[in-house]
């Protein structure tokens, strides 16, 4: 797919001159500097057993952590959630306990909460016996994850082949959640992604009642294998995936819904990364009103590079990308957007067993905070990907360790 650019803003500066009298005029408080600052928490014995960690932050001010725990002795996987309140953790809960998961260090299960306080799990399981024969399920809980409703195919397709890389988010009027996801129903069945025809990228909402509707094909061809992202802005869903021209670039793309339906795809920012597999590497993105910040990797001239963009129209349009890293990145992003409109951007950075999880607040007139040092990790699989959430004014960050067990981390940070 050709995708369109799209329109890039220029940064603008805006000076504002108050004259009054010397006398009249109030003493200037600083702005206070923000002491960047890691601070580690000590999960629980019970809770982080494994890896794939997710987080999000509820509304009633408490933070859920899922995670799968892995019996490398048999099949047997279990997706499992915790909840801290108050500097508090629940008991974990089992959302899910089979021999069939199909658990994958790029494609992690999630847990979000609906407007109405729903909350909706989703995982991969076995569809076949071919290694990327697999579906995605989805279920619900409606007494805070102690109980969890048949799980539903989030797809309405019976092809055994990889569906996956899943976003889900909350829509903020209704009931009900948006589903994103790579959809692999016009590949040959059970076979290896390349080569074996097209991922689409589609779209779902699902129902507190557990029903699917608004089904939508977003993009006809895709990268196979990265994650995909989604935000809801004052304008609607705000979608990013990376791209797959029939030439083989894989930049990043933007999709959004209005109100007269799904746009045209268009290209974020024309990076020209051409490379003829999937980097297993995608966007993230985040929405607060109309302000939208996405953050991405790019391997564009053999030279890895991370981005974040802003956007102030509910991602219609997007200011011109600065880069963030610290010249050797691996990728593997995710960004929130603060209360005061700034971004906070984390990625792995380093090489080998010297790499590390790095964190940075990015404001949007282009001034660019310290980069802080989270965690060693590795470049490695069994590193998968960090993931944060914002409650209140607090990120928090989870991330899995592998030492030489896998088990989960969390970290607290100002920035």
């Amino acid at each position: 797919m050709n995708c369109r650019a799209l329109s890039v803003l220029p940064v603008a500066l805006l000076l504002i001159t108050t004259a009054c009298r010397r006398e009249q005029m109030a003493p200037v408080q600083p702005r206070p500097k923000r002491v960047a600052a890691v601070e580690e928490l000590q999960l629980p014995d019970m809770i982080g057993r494994g890896a794939q960690p997710f987080l999000f932050a509820m509304r009633d001010g408490s933070l859920l952590l899922s995670w799968v725990e892995k019996d490398e002795s048999t099949p047997t996987a279990t997706l499992k959630l915790a909840r801290m309140t108050d500097e508090r953790w629940s008991e974990p809960a089992t959302i899910v306990r089979r021999d069939d998961l199909f658990v994958n260090w790029a494609d992690f299960p999630s847990v979000i909460e609906a407007s109405d306080g729903t909350l909706f799990a989703h995982w991969l399981q076995k569809s076949g016996p071919s290694t990327y024969a697999y579906d995605v399920m989805i279920a619900r809980s409606s007494d805070r994850g102690m109980t969890w409703s048949v799980p539903v195919k989030l797809h309405d397709d019976a092809v055994r082949s990889e569906h996956g890389f899943v976003s889900l988010v909350a829509q903020p009027s209704e009931p009900a959640v948006s589903a994103v996801w790579l959809d692999g129903r016009n590949m040959k069945e059970g076979e290896d992604h390349e080569g074996h025809g097209d991922m689409t990228l589609r779209y779902a909402t699902i129902r507190s009642d557990g029903s699917i509707a608004d089904r939508a094909e977003l993009e006809p061809r895709t990268c196979e294998c990265c994650t995909t992202a989604m935000a809801w802005s004052d304008e609607g869903p705000v979608v990013a995936y990376r791209d797959r021209s029939a030439d083989e670039i894989r930049d990043i793309a933007i999709v959004r819904k209005k109100a007269s339906g799904w746009t045209t795809p268009q290209v974020l920012h024309a990076d020209g990364w051409k490379i003829d597999g999937c980097p297993v590497n995608g966007p993230q993105l985040d929405a607060r009103g109309k302000d939208v910040a996405v953050a991405w990797f790019t391997g564009a001239g053999d030279r890895g590079q991370v981005h974040v963009a802003f956007s102030t129209d509910g991602g219609v349009t997007f200011m011109p990308p600065l880069r963030i890293d610290g010249n050797t990145p691996t990728g593997r992003v995710d960004v929130l957007l603060s209360h005061d409109g700034d971004a906070i951007a984390t990625w792995i950075d380093g090489a080998g067993k010297e790499a590390a999880i790095v964190a940075r607040r990015i404001r949007r007139n282009g001034k660019l905070g310290e980069t802080v040092t989270v965690a060693q990790s590795s470049t490695a699989r069994s590193a998968g990907f960090p993931r944060m959430a914002l409650l209140g004014e607090v990120v928090y960050l989870a991330w899995t360790e592998f030492t030489p067990v896998k088990h989960v981390r969390m970290a607290r940070l100002q920035l």
